[in-house]
């Protein structure tokens, strides 16, 4: 079964993929017996699956992904979430106010108020429905400190790295605490400002740099450059 890329290759819409008994998977379509790419990005083979990760585009949700959302609006009993896609996301104040307080009598801005940020995760999602989140369990809640950063959705997948090795790297050589939200918000938290502003610089650069071999190598370099210095 003939595969012609290679993962990380870039690739454009009508190219050629494979041939043979694999699967096609996100932004690939299949005739006869060869896959073909349907948008410019870059190219991922797991276990008999070819995917293209697009370089462009909106986050689309999908049930038990990790989001920051930013909260822009309130309802009476709830908060409405950018979560820098073409939905907006739902969280309940229940999840956010302390037991027993009651959300129509509260005031939710003293809980969490325009322009602040939450770590939750997707519980509900549906083309029909509004995306529901929750922000209770590990990792999760409202962002308190540190930096928060959007790069493009698309460039998640690049920046995570094959089993979490990109972020690993990143975590290991900057001491960061990295939140990675799929919808592309990324909340970085470090010692002091210059190792977050390192973790900043080194992902703004995996997000311009994903399309182009050689990344890992140049992150490497990059990251013993700026201990040196």
């Amino acid at each position: 079964m003939p595969i012609y890329v290679k993962d990380w290759d870039l690739v454009v819409p009508g190219e050629v993929l494979a041939e043979g008994d694999y699967v096609a998977g996100p932004y690939v379509y299949k005739e006869g017996n060869k896959l073909f790419a349907t948008t410019i990005g870059i190219v991922e083979s797991r276990r008999g699956v070819i995917r293209v990760v697009p370089l462009q585009g909106p986050y689309i949700p999908k049930v038990g992904d990790v989001v920051i959302g930013i909260v822009v609006d309130y309802l009476p009993t709830a908060y409405l979430l950018d979560i820098n896609s073409f939905y907006k996301a739902i969280l309940q104040a229940t999840e956010v106010l302390p037991p027993q307080k009651n959300a129509l009598a509260e005031d939710l801005s003293k809980y969490l108020d325009i322009g602040e940020a939450v770590v939750c995760k997707v519980m509900r999602f549906d083309k029909y429905s509004d995306v529901v989140v929750s922000c209770k369990g590990k990792e999760l809640g409202k962002v308190t400190e540190g930096r928060l950063i959007k790069v493009s959705p698309a460039k998640i997948p690049r920046l995570i790295g094959k089993k979490g090795s990109m972020i690993n790297l990143i975590k290991k050589e900057t001491g960061c605490k990295i939140v990675i939200g799929q919808n592309g918000f990324i909340w970085i938290k470090g010692k002091d400002p210059a190792s977050e502003a390192l973790a900043e610089k080194v992902i703004r650069k995996i997000d311009q740099e994903a399309h182009i071999s050689g990344l890992t190598q140049r992150i490497q370099l990059m990251l013993q450059l700026e201990r040196r210095s």
